[in-house]
Protein backbone atom coordinates (compact mmCIF):
# COMPACT_ATOMS: atom_id res chain seq x y z
CA UNK A 1 0.00 0.00 0.00
CA UNK A 2 1.33 3.24 -0.98
CA UNK A 3 1.74 5.72 2.11
CA UNK A 4 1.13 9.26 1.74
CA UNK A 5 4.82 11.40 1.10
CA UNK A 6 5.37 14.08 3.98
CA UNK A 7 3.59 17.38 2.93
CA UNK A 8 0.62 15.18 1.54
CA UNK A 9 -0.85 14.97 -1.54
CA UNK A 10 -0.37 18.16 -2.58
CA UNK A 11 3.62 18.14 -1.83
CA UNK A 12 4.08 14.73 -3.60
CA UNK A 13 2.66 16.20 -6.96
CA UNK A 14 4.22 19.34 -6.59
CA UNK A 15 7.77 16.62 -6.23
CA UNK A 16 6.80 14.72 -9.36
CA UNK A 17 6.19 18.21 -11.23
CA UNK A 18 9.72 19.72 -10.61
CA UNK A 19 11.28 16.31 -10.89
CA UNK A 20 9.73 16.12 -14.56
CA UNK A 21 10.72 19.30 -15.46
CA UNK A 22 14.55 18.73 -15.44
CA UNK A 23 16.06 16.89 -18.24
CA UNK A 24 18.99 16.74 -15.55
CA UNK A 25 18.77 13.50 -13.97
CA UNK A 26 21.42 15.30 -11.28
CA UNK A 27 18.89 17.95 -10.60
CA UNK A 28 15.66 15.54 -10.22
CA UNK A 29 17.73 14.54 -7.55
CA UNK A 30 18.76 17.40 -5.81
CA UNK A 31 14.95 18.47 -5.98
CA UNK A 32 14.19 14.86 -4.45
CA UNK A 33 17.08 14.95 -2.13
CA UNK A 34 16.23 18.39 -0.77
CA UNK A 35 12.46 17.70 -0.43
CA UNK A 36 13.19 14.45 1.90
CA UNK A 37 15.66 16.87 3.61
CA UNK A 38 12.61 19.40 4.20
CA UNK A 39 10.40 17.39 4.99
CA UNK A 40 12.68 15.64 8.22
CA UNK A 41 14.89 13.43 6.28
CA UNK A 42 13.15 9.99 7.69
CA UNK A 43 9.59 9.56 6.46
CA UNK A 44 9.62 8.87 2.98
CA UNK A 45 9.53 4.51 2.72
CA UNK A 46 10.44 2.85 -0.31
CA UNK A 47 7.34 2.32 -1.95
CA UNK A 48 6.78 6.38 -1.74
CA UNK A 49 10.01 6.77 -3.70
CA UNK A 50 8.35 4.77 -6.67
CA UNK A 51 5.10 7.17 -6.77
CA UNK A 52 7.71 10.51 -6.27
CA UNK A 53 10.56 10.41 -7.96
CA UNK A 54 10.85 8.90 -11.72
CA UNK A 55 14.53 8.48 -11.43
CA UNK A 56 15.75 5.50 -13.48
CA UNK A 57 18.27 3.70 -11.00
CA UNK A 58 16.69 3.83 -7.67
CA UNK A 59 16.98 0.84 -6.13
CA UNK A 60 13.12 -0.07 -5.29
CA UNK A 61 13.40 -3.38 -2.95
CA UNK A 62 10.05 -6.03 -3.30
CA UNK A 63 9.03 -8.58 -1.63
CA UNK A 64 10.75 -11.09 -3.86
CA UNK A 65 14.67 -9.67 -3.77
CA UNK A 66 17.47 -10.98 -2.62
CA UNK A 67 20.11 -8.81 -2.15
CA UNK A 68 24.08 -8.95 -2.22
CA UNK A 69 26.47 -6.67 -1.54
CA UNK A 70 29.98 -6.84 -2.89
CA UNK A 71 32.45 -4.45 -0.38
CA UNK A 72 35.89 -3.67 -1.70
CA UNK A 73 37.01 -3.66 2.01
CA UNK A 74 35.76 -3.56 5.45
CA UNK A 75 33.88 -0.51 6.42
CA UNK A 76 32.26 0.04 2.13
CA UNK A 77 29.28 -1.93 2.96
CA UNK A 78 28.22 0.37 5.49
CA UNK A 79 29.39 3.50 3.89
CA UNK A 80 27.46 2.60 0.78
CA UNK A 81 25.07 0.36 1.74
CA UNK A 82 24.00 1.04 4.95
CA UNK A 83 20.96 2.02 4.85
CA UNK A 84 19.84 0.02 2.15
CA UNK A 85 20.99 -3.38 3.80
CA UNK A 86 19.04 -1.71 6.67
CA UNK A 87 16.06 -1.61 4.70
CA UNK A 88 16.06 -4.92 2.85
CA UNK A 89 16.32 -6.82 6.42
CA UNK A 90 13.66 -4.99 7.57
CA UNK A 91 11.61 -6.18 4.37
CA UNK A 92 13.18 -9.61 6.06
CA UNK A 93 15.03 -10.11 2.36
CA UNK A 94 17.71 -12.37 2.04
CA UNK A 95 20.76 -10.51 2.24
CA UNK A 96 24.74 -11.49 1.59
CA UNK A 97 27.78 -9.46 2.19
CA UNK A 98 30.98 -10.14 -0.02
CA UNK A 99 34.11 -8.44 1.09
CA UNK A 100 36.84 -8.86 -1.62
CA UNK A 101 39.53 -7.81 0.86
CA UNK A 102 40.39 -7.87 4.59
CA UNK A 103 41.69 -4.30 4.22
CA UNK A 104 44.80 -5.07 5.48
CA UNK A 105 47.41 -2.21 4.00
CA UNK A 106 46.62 0.69 5.19
CA UNK A 107 49.50 1.60 7.32
CA UNK A 108 47.86 4.66 8.39
CA UNK A 109 45.00 3.52 10.15
CA UNK A 110 46.95 0.96 12.09
CA UNK A 111 49.62 3.48 12.90
CA UNK A 112 47.15 5.42 14.74
CA UNK A 113 44.98 2.49 15.79
CA UNK A 114 48.31 0.57 17.39
CA UNK A 115 50.37 3.50 18.09
CA UNK A 116 53.11 2.49 16.82
CA UNK A 117 54.51 1.28 12.90
CA UNK A 118 52.62 -1.85 11.62
CA UNK A 119 54.83 -3.17 8.35
CA UNK A 120 56.23 -6.79 9.79
CA UNK A 121 53.59 -9.15 7.52
CA UNK A 122 52.74 -10.91 10.60
CA UNK A 123 51.24 -7.87 11.98
CA UNK A 124 49.83 -6.71 9.38
CA UNK A 125 47.60 -9.80 8.59
CA UNK A 126 46.81 -9.78 12.45
CA UNK A 127 45.63 -6.00 11.39
CA UNK A 128 43.42 -7.85 8.42
CA UNK A 129 41.82 -9.90 11.47
CA UNK A 130 41.17 -6.83 13.16
CA UNK A 131 39.00 -5.94 10.23
CA UNK A 132 37.64 -8.49 9.73
CA UNK A 133 36.04 -8.26 13.48
CA UNK A 134 34.99 -5.09 13.16
CA UNK A 135 32.95 -6.00 9.92
CA UNK A 136 31.64 -8.79 11.66
CA UNK A 137 30.29 -6.29 14.44
CA UNK A 138 28.92 -3.99 11.81
CA UNK A 139 26.91 -6.40 10.00
CA UNK A 140 25.44 -7.74 13.28
CA UNK A 141 24.51 -3.86 14.21
CA UNK A 142 22.81 -3.32 10.12
CA UNK A 143 21.06 -6.94 11.23
CA UNK A 144 23.06 -9.29 8.91
CA UNK A 145 23.39 -12.94 9.89
CA UNK A 146 27.08 -13.91 10.33
CA UNK A 147 26.21 -17.11 8.06
CA UNK A 148 25.60 -14.72 5.06
CA UNK A 149 28.61 -12.54 5.32
CA UNK A 150 32.21 -13.64 3.21
CA UNK A 151 35.60 -12.52 3.10
CA UNK A 152 37.10 -13.54 0.02
CA UNK A 153 40.56 -12.19 1.36
CA UNK A 154 42.33 -11.58 -1.78
CA UNK A 155 45.17 -8.68 -1.41
CA UNK A 156 44.17 -5.00 -0.35
CA UNK A 157 45.60 -2.23 -2.75
CA UNK A 158 46.52 -5.44 -5.15
CA UNK A 159 43.20 -6.65 -6.90
CA UNK A 160 43.95 -4.30 -9.92
CA UNK A 161 47.03 -5.43 -10.54
CA UNK A 162 45.69 -9.05 -10.98
CA UNK A 163 43.40 -7.55 -13.01
CA UNK A 164 45.78 -5.99 -15.32
CA UNK A 165 48.37 -9.21 -15.46
CA UNK A 166 47.72 -12.38 -13.06
CA UNK A 167 45.84 -14.99 -15.21
CA UNK A 168 45.83 -17.99 -16.78
CA UNK A 169 49.89 -19.38 -16.54
CA UNK A 170 51.07 -16.32 -15.06
CA UNK A 171 52.31 -16.06 -11.22
CA UNK A 172 49.77 -15.05 -8.27
CA UNK A 173 50.31 -12.01 -7.03
CA UNK A 174 52.19 -11.17 -4.38
CA UNK A 175 50.91 -8.62 -1.41
CA UNK A 176 53.40 -5.28 -1.05
CA UNK A 177 53.01 -5.64 3.30
CA UNK A 178 51.91 -9.27 3.90
CA UNK A 179 54.49 -11.00 1.82
CA UNK A 180 52.07 -13.83 0.28
CA UNK A 181 50.94 -14.92 -2.87
CA UNK A 182 47.64 -16.64 -1.58
CA UNK A 183 44.84 -16.27 1.33
CA UNK A 184 46.17 -16.29 4.29
CA UNK A 185 43.52 -15.92 6.41
CA UNK A 186 41.85 -19.40 7.94
CA UNK A 187 38.08 -17.28 8.01
CA UNK A 188 38.03 -16.71 4.99
CA UNK A 189 35.89 -18.42 2.08
CA UNK A 190 38.74 -20.10 0.41
CA UNK A 191 41.70 -20.41 2.26
CA UNK A 192 44.82 -20.56 0.01
CA UNK A 193 43.52 -19.34 -2.88
CA UNK A 194 46.33 -18.00 -4.93
CA UNK A 195 46.02 -14.24 -5.81
CA UNK A 196 45.33 -14.94 -9.74
CA UNK A 197 42.22 -13.19 -11.48
CA UNK A 198 40.74 -16.79 -12.00
CA UNK A 199 40.52 -17.14 -8.40
CA UNK A 200 38.99 -13.80 -7.72
CA UNK A 201 36.93 -14.12 -10.94
CA UNK A 202 35.62 -17.99 -9.32
CA UNK A 203 34.54 -17.01 -5.60
CA UNK A 204 32.71 -14.00 -6.84
CA UNK A 205 30.73 -16.72 -8.93
CA UNK A 206 30.46 -19.17 -6.28
CA UNK A 207 28.57 -16.62 -4.31
CA UNK A 208 26.68 -14.55 -6.98
CA UNK A 209 25.49 -18.53 -8.08
CA UNK A 210 25.05 -19.57 -4.36
CA UNK A 211 22.66 -16.48 -3.53
CA UNK A 212 21.12 -15.93 -6.78
CA UNK A 213 20.70 -12.30 -6.22
CA UNK A 214 18.08 -10.22 -7.35
CA UNK A 215 20.04 -6.76 -7.06
CA UNK A 216 23.64 -6.29 -6.68
CA UNK A 217 25.06 -3.26 -5.00
CA UNK A 218 29.33 -3.11 -6.19
CA UNK A 219 31.20 -0.47 -6.04
CA UNK A 220 31.56 2.29 -8.99
CA UNK A 221 33.50 2.03 -11.65
CA UNK A 222 34.44 5.88 -10.76
CA UNK A 223 35.92 5.00 -7.53
CA UNK A 224 39.43 6.68 -7.23
CA UNK A 225 40.73 3.45 -4.97
CA UNK A 226 42.09 0.60 -7.28
CA UNK A 227 40.66 -2.10 -5.38
CA UNK A 228 36.86 -0.73 -6.00
CA UNK A 229 37.59 -0.49 -9.79
CA UNK A 230 38.69 -4.09 -9.86
CA UNK A 231 35.76 -5.42 -7.54
CA UNK A 232 33.50 -3.58 -10.54
CA UNK A 233 34.83 -5.03 -13.50
CA UNK A 234 35.49 -8.84 -11.81
CA UNK A 235 32.10 -8.38 -11.10
CA UNK A 236 30.46 -7.37 -14.51
CA UNK A 237 32.97 -10.17 -15.75
CA UNK A 238 30.82 -12.81 -13.40
CA UNK A 239 27.36 -11.40 -14.46
CA UNK A 240 28.18 -11.91 -17.69
CA UNK A 241 29.39 -15.54 -17.62
CA UNK A 242 26.41 -16.12 -15.15
CA UNK A 243 24.17 -14.69 -17.40
CA UNK A 244 22.03 -17.70 -18.35
CA UNK A 245 21.52 -18.26 -14.92
CA UNK A 246 20.63 -14.79 -13.33
CA UNK A 247 20.03 -11.13 -14.55
CA UNK A 248 20.15 -9.31 -11.32
CA UNK A 249 19.74 -5.22 -11.22
CA UNK A 250 23.49 -3.87 -10.53
CA UNK A 251 24.00 -0.86 -8.51
CA UNK A 252 27.39 0.26 -8.12
CA UNK A 253 27.95 2.77 -5.42
CA UNK A 254 30.87 5.73 -5.01
CA UNK A 255 33.07 5.77 -2.14
CA UNK A 256 36.46 7.67 -3.26
CA UNK A 257 36.28 10.81 -5.14
CA UNK A 258 37.68 13.86 -5.02
CA UNK A 259 36.61 17.08 -2.91
CA UNK A 260 33.49 14.35 -2.13
CA UNK A 261 31.13 14.48 -0.60
CA UNK A 262 31.66 18.13 0.93
CA UNK A 263 31.25 19.62 3.42
CA UNK A 264 33.47 16.53 5.41
CA UNK A 265 32.27 15.54 8.63
CA UNK A 266 28.84 14.00 10.36
CA UNK A 267 25.51 16.01 8.11
CA UNK A 268 23.09 13.82 9.13
CA UNK A 269 20.07 16.03 7.37
CA UNK A 270 22.24 17.15 4.34
CA UNK A 271 21.65 15.34 1.33
CA UNK A 272 24.19 13.25 -0.82
CA UNK A 273 24.49 14.99 -4.29
CA UNK A 274 26.38 13.25 -6.77
CA UNK A 275 29.75 15.21 -8.45
CA UNK A 276 29.38 17.74 -10.14
CA UNK A 277 31.97 16.10 -12.71
CA UNK A 278 30.22 12.83 -13.16
CA UNK A 279 26.18 14.51 -13.10
CA UNK A 280 25.81 13.68 -17.04
CA UNK A 281 27.07 10.53 -18.29
CA UNK A 282 25.46 8.39 -15.10
CA UNK A 283 22.02 7.38 -14.26
CA UNK A 284 21.97 8.03 -10.77
CA UNK A 285 19.39 7.32 -8.25
CA UNK A 286 18.81 7.94 -4.18
CA UNK A 287 17.62 6.03 -1.55
CA UNK A 288 16.12 8.24 1.56
CA UNK A 289 16.87 6.86 5.13
CA UNK A 290 14.43 7.33 8.31
CA UNK A 291 16.17 8.86 11.05
CA UNK A 292 16.37 5.63 13.06
CA UNK A 293 18.46 4.25 9.59
CA UNK A 294 20.67 6.95 9.89
CA UNK A 295 21.47 6.56 13.63
CA UNK A 296 22.11 2.30 13.10
CA UNK A 297 24.12 3.34 9.99
CA UNK A 298 26.60 5.76 12.01
CA UNK A 299 26.79 2.94 14.36
CA UNK A 300 27.75 0.70 12.27
CA UNK A 301 30.01 2.84 10.55
CA UNK A 302 31.49 3.71 14.06
CA UNK A 303 32.01 -0.32 14.53
CA UNK A 304 34.86 0.14 12.01
CA UNK A 305 37.11 1.63 14.92
CA UNK A 306 40.18 1.21 13.32
CA UNK A 307 39.51 3.06 10.39
CA UNK A 308 37.00 6.05 12.23
CA UNK A 309 39.62 6.89 14.38
CA UNK A 310 42.19 7.94 11.36
CA UNK A 311 39.43 9.03 9.05
CA UNK A 312 36.55 9.90 10.68
CA UNK A 313 35.75 13.07 9.66
CA UNK A 314 36.07 11.92 6.08
CA UNK A 315 34.06 8.27 6.81
CA UNK A 316 31.13 9.98 8.56
CA UNK A 317 30.19 12.36 5.92
CA UNK A 318 28.59 9.35 4.18
CA UNK A 319 26.05 9.46 7.17
CA UNK A 320 23.60 11.60 5.58
CA UNK A 321 19.69 11.71 4.48
CA UNK A 322 20.22 9.35 1.64
CA UNK A 323 22.28 6.46 -0.05
CA UNK A 324 23.05 6.96 -4.00
CA UNK A 325 23.24 4.86 -6.90
CA UNK A 326 24.37 5.20 -10.54
CA UNK A 327 26.21 3.39 -13.16
CA UNK A 328 27.47 4.31 -16.83
CA UNK A 329 25.05 2.84 -19.59
CA UNK A 330 27.32 0.48 -21.74
CA UNK A 331 27.91 2.23 -25.20
CA UNK A 332 26.55 -0.03 -28.42
CA UNK A 333 29.20 0.60 -30.71
CA UNK A 334 28.14 1.87 -34.50
CA UNK A 335 29.85 1.42 -37.39
CA UNK A 336 31.76 3.79 -39.06
CA UNK A 337 30.05 7.20 -39.23
CA UNK A 338 29.64 9.90 -42.51
CA UNK A 339 32.63 12.26 -42.28
CA UNK A 340 30.57 15.28 -41.10
CA UNK A 341 29.16 12.75 -38.01
CA UNK A 342 31.24 12.62 -34.93
CA UNK A 343 30.65 9.21 -33.87
CA UNK A 344 28.24 8.09 -31.56
CA UNK A 345 30.02 5.73 -29.72
CA UNK A 346 31.62 8.93 -26.91
CA UNK A 347 32.31 7.83 -23.58
CA UNK A 348 32.37 10.83 -21.20
CA UNK A 349 35.16 11.04 -18.17
CA UNK A 350 35.07 12.73 -15.33
CA UNK A 351 37.65 15.62 -14.81
CA UNK A 352 40.64 15.04 -13.13
CA UNK A 353 41.57 17.78 -10.45
CA UNK A 354 44.94 18.89 -11.27
CA UNK A 355 44.94 20.93 -7.50
CA UNK A 356 46.03 17.68 -6.32
CA UNK A 357 49.34 17.11 -8.14
CA UNK A 358 53.13 17.81 -7.13
CA UNK A 359 53.83 21.29 -9.14
CA UNK A 360 56.07 18.92 -11.00
CA UNK A 361 52.95 16.92 -12.09
CA UNK A 362 50.99 19.95 -12.86
CA UNK A 363 53.82 20.80 -15.19
CA UNK A 364 53.53 18.33 -17.19
CA UNK A 365 49.95 17.48 -17.03
CA UNK A 366 48.40 15.64 -19.57
CA UNK A 367 44.67 15.39 -19.33
CA UNK A 368 42.15 13.19 -21.59
CA UNK A 369 39.75 14.91 -22.92
CA UNK A 370 37.06 12.88 -24.80
CA UNK A 371 37.34 9.57 -25.61
CA UNK A 372 34.53 7.76 -28.47
CA UNK A 373 35.15 4.58 -30.14
CA UNK A 374 33.42 2.92 -33.16
CA UNK A 375 33.68 0.03 -35.72
CA UNK A 376 35.04 -0.37 -38.87
CA UNK A 377 34.54 -3.79 -40.42
CA UNK A 378 36.97 -6.43 -38.04
CA UNK A 379 38.76 -3.30 -36.00
CA UNK A 380 37.60 -1.28 -33.06
CA UNK A 381 38.88 1.97 -33.46
CA UNK A 382 39.76 3.70 -30.19
CA UNK A 383 40.02 7.83 -31.12
CA UNK A 384 41.92 9.47 -27.80
CA UNK A 385 41.97 13.80 -27.15
CA UNK A 386 44.24 14.93 -24.87
CA UNK A 387 44.86 18.45 -23.19
CA UNK A 388 48.55 18.50 -25.40
CA UNK A 389 50.51 15.98 -26.98
CA UNK A 390 52.27 13.34 -25.54
CA UNK A 391 56.09 14.33 -24.75
CA UNK A 392 58.95 14.16 -22.00
CA UNK A 393 58.23 11.61 -19.71
CA UNK A 394 54.32 11.08 -20.02
CA UNK A 395 52.68 7.90 -21.38
CA UNK A 396 49.33 6.99 -22.28
CA UNK A 397 47.63 3.57 -22.25
CA UNK A 398 44.91 2.31 -23.55
CA UNK A 399 43.16 -0.91 -21.92
CA UNK A 400 40.84 -3.27 -24.17
CA UNK A 401 40.14 -6.76 -22.36
CA UNK A 402 37.66 -8.45 -24.74
CA UNK A 403 34.88 -10.64 -23.13
CA UNK A 404 32.91 -13.88 -25.49
CA UNK A 405 30.57 -16.33 -23.93
CA UNK A 406 31.82 -19.72 -24.81
CA UNK A 407 35.28 -18.76 -23.95
CA UNK A 408 37.45 -19.12 -20.77
CA UNK A 409 38.02 -15.28 -19.27
CA UNK A 410 41.09 -15.95 -18.31
CA UNK A 411 42.00 -17.18 -21.76
CA UNK A 412 41.22 -13.79 -23.17
CA UNK A 413 43.75 -10.96 -24.87
CA UNK A 414 44.46 -8.62 -22.23
CA UNK A 415 45.85 -5.89 -23.97
CA UNK A 416 47.65 -2.72 -23.05
CA UNK A 417 48.61 -0.30 -25.69
CA UNK A 418 51.12 2.05 -23.89
CA UNK A 419 52.18 5.24 -25.98
CA UNK A 420 55.28 7.52 -25.34
CA UNK A 421 56.35 10.53 -27.07
CA UNK A 422 58.10 8.69 -29.99
CA UNK A 423 56.56 4.81 -30.22
CA UNK A 424 54.44 2.46 -28.69
CA UNK A 425 53.95 -0.87 -27.53
CA UNK A 426 51.32 -3.35 -27.43
CA UNK A 427 50.89 -5.96 -24.21
CA UNK A 428 49.10 -9.27 -23.25
CA UNK A 429 48.88 -9.19 -20.02
CA UNK A 430 52.96 -8.69 -19.43
CA UNK A 431 53.52 -10.88 -23.00
CA UNK A 432 55.05 -8.22 -25.92
CA UNK A 433 53.33 -8.45 -28.90
CA UNK A 434 54.66 -7.03 -32.07
CA UNK A 435 53.61 -3.31 -32.37
CA UNK A 436 52.09 -3.78 -35.30
CA UNK A 437 49.19 -5.51 -33.85
CA UNK A 438 47.64 -2.33 -33.16
CA UNK A 439 47.72 0.56 -35.92
CA UNK A 440 48.07 3.36 -34.07
CA UNK A 441 48.22 7.39 -35.61
CA UNK A 442 49.53 10.37 -33.73
CA UNK A 443 48.20 13.91 -34.94
CA UNK A 444 49.32 16.36 -32.55
CA UNK A 445 47.24 15.41 -29.73
CA UNK A 446 44.80 12.74 -31.31
CA UNK A 447 45.51 9.18 -30.90
CA UNK A 448 43.78 6.75 -33.12
CA UNK A 449 44.49 3.29 -32.75
CA UNK A 450 42.81 0.26 -34.45
CA UNK A 451 42.41 -2.44 -32.55
CA UNK A 452 42.02 -5.94 -34.18
CA UNK A 453 38.84 -7.68 -32.74
CA UNK A 454 41.04 -11.08 -33.32
CA UNK A 455 43.49 -9.40 -31.60
CA UNK A 456 41.46 -9.03 -28.40
CA UNK A 457 39.66 -12.76 -29.16
CA UNK A 458 36.51 -11.76 -31.10
CA UNK A 459 34.81 -10.38 -28.04
CA UNK A 460 31.01 -9.67 -28.05
CA UNK A 461 31.96 -6.94 -24.79
CA UNK A 462 35.27 -5.20 -24.42
CA UNK A 463 35.87 -3.32 -21.53
CA UNK A 464 38.35 -0.49 -21.81
CA UNK A 465 39.72 2.49 -19.65
CA UNK A 466 42.44 5.19 -20.59
CA UNK A 467 45.09 6.71 -18.56
CA UNK A 468 47.72 9.29 -18.36
CA UNK A 469 51.21 9.03 -16.54
CA UNK A 470 53.93 10.62 -15.26
CA UNK A 471 56.80 8.23 -15.05
CA UNK A 472 54.85 5.67 -12.92
CA UNK A 473 52.71 7.51 -11.39
CA UNK A 474 48.83 8.57 -12.88
CA UNK A 475 47.85 11.73 -13.87
CA UNK A 476 44.49 11.34 -15.57
CA UNK A 477 41.77 8.35 -16.20
CA UNK A 478 38.61 7.81 -17.88
CA UNK A 479 36.87 5.39 -16.23
CA UNK A 480 36.44 1.74 -17.31
CA UNK A 481 33.38 1.06 -19.34
CA UNK A 482 31.62 -1.37 -21.53
CA UNK A 483 31.60 -1.58 -24.90
CA UNK A 484 29.11 -3.55 -26.73
CA UNK A 485 29.87 -5.24 -30.02
CA UNK A 486 26.98 -7.81 -30.77
CA UNK A 487 29.98 -9.62 -32.73
CA UNK A 488 28.97 -13.42 -33.81
CA UNK A 489 31.19 -16.16 -32.11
Amino acid sequence: MKRSFPGGTEGQDQLKHLCLLFRSNVLRIAVVALYCVAAGAGAMTQDQLSVTSPLPYCPILTPDDRIIVFAPHPDDESLGCGGIIQQAVAMKLPVRIVWLTYGDNNEWSFFLYRRHIVVMPEAVRLMGEVRHQEALAAAKILGVDSHQLAFLGYPDFGTLTIWYRHWGNRPPFESMLTKVTKVPYRDAYRPDAPYTGENILRDIEANLREFKPTKVFVSHPSDRNVDHQALYVFTRVALWDLESRIHPEVYPYLVHFAHWPLPRGLQPRRPTLPPTSLGTPIDWGIVPLSKQQIHVKESALRAHRSQVESSGKYLLSFVRANELFGDFPPVVVPAVPAEDQLPAGRLQRSPQLQEQLTEEEQASFIGIEQVHTWRDADDLVVAVRLSKPLGGAVSASIFAFGYRDNWPFEQMPKLRINIGELRHEVLDQTRKLPPDTVKFRRQNRELTLRIPLKAMGDPQHVLTCVHTYLGEDPLDWAEWRILELNTPP
